[in-house]
């Protein structure tokens, strides 16, 4: 329970490295991922985090091995936030930049595809925003966090 099987740095090594892997990796998949999870996009989270269980722990199963893999990737989170906090590149290169996916009522469809979006996502997404129809939306955007906001043209009031 308290020996562990590989030397602690090497926890802390492996942490970082499958962090960084999965960090990189769940970015290029698009804001999506992590936006509008689907039950689908929910087993894969649940998968991935057994399939790099055994690449942070080396076989090690010890108490301490456990508590060393936590605490790297509580540390790198932390730094992360720290660092996307204190330095607007460091945030846009982690998080992204939002996106326009509707303007004045025209859909995107090169974005769309690129942030694999598909035209009943959209749908959804107005019509939590309000809409009814396309040509009512001034803008549509793809936050960073994978929410879709909506700004609906201006009503003229007759008067």
């Amino acid at each position: 329970m308290w020996t562990t099987v590989v030397p602690w740095w090497e926890f802390v090594v492996r942490g970082v490295v499958v962090y960084v892997f999965l960090l990189v990796f769940l970015r290029l998949t698009g804001k999506r991922q992590t936006g509008q999870f689907a039950p689908f996009d929910l087993v894969l989270l649940l998968i991935l985090s057994n399939a790099v269980q055994n690449s942070m722990n080396a076989g090690d199963n010890s108490l301490v091995g456990g508590l060393i893999s936590a605490a790297t990737l509580v540390v790198c989170h932390v730094l992360l936030a720290q660092l996307t906090f204190r330095f607007a590149r460091v945030e846009r290169l982690i998080d992204g930049t939002p996106q326009v996916l509707v303007r004045d009522g025209h859909v995107d469809t090169a974005l769309m595809r690129q942030e694999l979006l598909s035209t009943e996502d959209l749908n959804a997404a107005l019509r939590a925003g309000g809409c009814l129809h396309l040509h009512e939306v001034e803008r549509a955007t793809i936050e960073t966090n994978g929410q879709i906001t909506v700004v609906l043209q201006r009503r003229h009031s007759a008067g």
